[in-house]
């Protein structure tokens, strides 16, 4: 069950919903089909409540949009990237543990 705190971006909204956005935002590019996609989604429903207001968080389905993946060097998925003040701050690829997506938001905040 998706959470509702987890935005959907796209190529016709990153540049405004993350890039200028004025808290840290947490990004996962993934697909439908991608089934590490699938086992790291709980993770990010998980991090989205608990850093609400603190951390905006969001998807890019990298089929429906691949205009933005291509510009920040996508090339597995699911890769996550945490962004701020518009600029890539750190990004892992995999379906890594909760701890460590934790850890990389605290670059940011």
């Amino acid at each position: 069950m998706a959470s509702e705190k987890v935005l959907t971006f796209g190529d016709d909204n990153f540049d405004a919903d993350v890039l200028k956005a004025t808290v840290p935002v947490l990004v996962d590019f993934w697909a439908t089909w991608c089934a590490p996609c699938k086992a790291i989604a709980p993770v990010i429903d998980t991090i989205a409540e608990e850093f609400d207001g603190k951390v905006k968080v969001g998807k890019v389905n990298v089929d429906d949009n691949p205009a933005t993946p291509g510009k920040f060097g996508v090339r597995g998925i699911p890769t996550v990237i945490l962004f701020k003040d518009g600029k890539v701050v750190d990004q892992v690829v995999g379906a890594v543990p909760k701890a460590q997506l934790e850890a990389l938001i605290k670059k940011a905040l």
